[in-house]
């Protein structure tokens, strides 16, 4: 059941934008399968009951923004060692005041780890996969993410670079994914789905 609408006046000036467009993305996307569908109801719940879950100043229970891209023949994975967890992911982090959408918050991402610019990713508008996980005790006050991720290709000629965020980039074969990074299966599953949908 689909809870009522969250009460924006209760979210902090600068991620009232952010707030409202998230409610509209998960009303309105189609989850494709049950267990998406299921965390697509626990994401409107969650963000009905506390409205600031799109901050990172809000409660330990957050929302985050990812985005995985993959190179232009879809053959390959880019994605970052994460230098607290010191594993691979895709791109992705916290909402900030200033992100208007949540596609908007994952593009930003995205654009900032992998240091291509715009221009250099061609994005979907919606999003292809959620995911909701524990965080250990190195990420602080931070106790769980609730993941929506975005998909996007990188242009031909497009050369990523590392950032302050970033350890390590690498383009990763999407059947030869490094290891500890088996649970991006399921987003890179799902990312190639809604590409070939799009």
């Amino acid at each position: 059941m689909t809870p009522p609408s969250l009460g924006i006046a209760r979210v902090w000036p600068p991620y009232q934008a952010v707030a409202r467009d998230l409610e509209r993305v998960l009303r309105d996307w189609t989850a494709p399968d049950g267990e998406q569908e299921a965390l697509r109801e626990q994401y409107l719940a969650h963000l009905g009951a506390d409205p600031m879950a799109v901050s990172k100043g809000g409660p330990p229970a957050h929302f985050t923004a990812g985005c995985l891209i993959y190179a232009p023949d879809r053959t390959a994975v880019l994605l970052t060692l994460h230098a607290k967890a010191r594993r691979w992911f895709q791109m992705g982090g916290h909402i900030e005041g200033s992100d208007l959408t949540i596609s908007g918050a994952a593009a930003r991402e995205a654009l900032e780890e992998s240091g291509l610019v715009a221009g250099e990713i061609e994005m979907l508008p919606d999003p292809v996969h959620l995911d909701r996980h524990d965080l250990p005790g190195a990420f602080g006050r931070c106790r769980e993410h609730l993941d929506v991720r975005y998909a996007a290709v990188a242009v031909h000629g497009a050369i990523p670079r590392i950032s302050a965020e970033s350890l390590d980039l690498a383009w990763w074969p999407i059947d030869g994914l490094p290891e500890g990074s088996e649970d991006l299966r399921p987003l890179v599953q799902a990312g190639l789905d809604a590409l070939e949908r799009a």
